[in-house]
């Protein structure tokens, strides 16, 4: 019996450090094969999780104590650091410094809790000079670790695809300067909406290169559900880096019937997403109210009903 007490509490231990590795034990570097992101072993992998809001409006929830807590409560396995590139005041190109010392925490803590870390060029106007600077010095320090997906540039809104393929091409190539194999995610025209274009003529003599679709609930059905599948049945590669479950303005009703058609569709079509997002505006997409500590430790009380929506969704599919 005591033997048997022994063994249990061993394969116990065994368990409980394979959980505090996380995903990216499991998953390893993660490539992409054809239109699908795989592990290490070339097996398909759904990552499920969600996202910081802008860290020039919501840098305190941006440290390793609240990955920790999403961690072990929400059960992602990949968080967003949301780098605010342009837009609102604050941001990367007029405090570089403070936009790394939100962002270094962030990947830090993802990669002590051995969760995927997508480090996103948060802009809605092109900035090339700006993101090859700030995507070769994350390469630079972080690329060896299989846990970091960048992504390039969130979402597009009057770029045309051919431009947005050159700017692709040239912060790639600073990227692979220092990390050859992790993940890259690049953006589609019209707030990551038209897939269609990308699957037309994307990017070729690149790898590891995945496009990205964002999409709200109650506003965007089945017609944009059916774009990114045609896409992703041609080969496309498809990563939906930031979803809600509301309307495109982050306001307004949830909406989750629409919400579960895009899980059902992602699930189907085995495409991993971020949900938007952990802050604690008066907004419907934002997660937590304003008392909510920025460390984690929110109880149902401080979670608003999107947050919630979410949670269970992350606890539900992220086994």
């Amino acid at each position: 019996m005591k033997r048997l007490f022994v063994s249990l509490s061993l394969a116990f231990c065994a368990m409980t450090a394979m959980a505090a590795n996380g995903p990216v034990k499991q998953y390893g570097q993660l490539q992409v094969n054809g239109a699908q992101l795989c592990d290490q072993q070339g097996n398909p992998v759904v990552l499920r999780g969600v996202s910081l809001g802008w860290h020039n409006l919501w840098p305190r929830f941006y440290n390793k104590k609240a990955v920790k807590w999403l961690k072990e409560d929400w059960h992602p396995t990949v968080v967003r650091a949301a780098i605010g590139a342009s837009s609102v005041d604050d941001h990367y190109g007029e405090s570089p410094q403070f936009a790394l010392d939100c962002l270094f925490p962030v990947v830090e803590g993802a990669i002590k809790q051995g969760l995927y870390v997508i480090v996103d060029w948060h802009s809605h106007t092109l900035q090339k000079e700006a993101a090859v600077e700030f995507f070769g010095l994350v390469a630079k320090k972080y690329g060896k670790h299989p846990n970091v997906i960048y992504e390039l540039y969130n979402e597009p809104v009057n770029d045309s695809w051919d431009d947005l393929k050159d700017y692709a091409r040239d912060v790639i190539g600073e990227i692979r300067k220092y990390d050859p194999d992790n993940i890259i995610l690049m953006g589609c025209p019209h707030w990551d909406q038209d897939i269609h274009l990308v699957a037309e003529s994307p990017l070729t003599g690149v790898t590891n290169v995945m496009y990205t679709v964002h999409f709200y609930a109650a506003t965007h059905h089945q017609e944009l559900r059916n774009r990114m599948a045609a896409a992703v049945e041609k080969g496309i590669p498809v990563f939906v880096s930031e979803c809600a479950g509301m309307e495109a303005s982050g306001d307004g009703p949830l909406n989750p019937a629409e919400w579960q058609a895009w899980v059902d569709c992602m699930e189907q079509h085995k495409i991993s997403y971020a949900c938007w997002s952990v802050s604690d505006k008066n907004e419907s997409c934002s997660m937590l109210l304003p008392r909510a500590k920025a460390t984690g430790q929110w109880t149902e009380d401080l979670i608003k009903p999107w947050g919630k929506m979410v949670r269970e969704t992350l606890k539900k599919y992220n086994h």
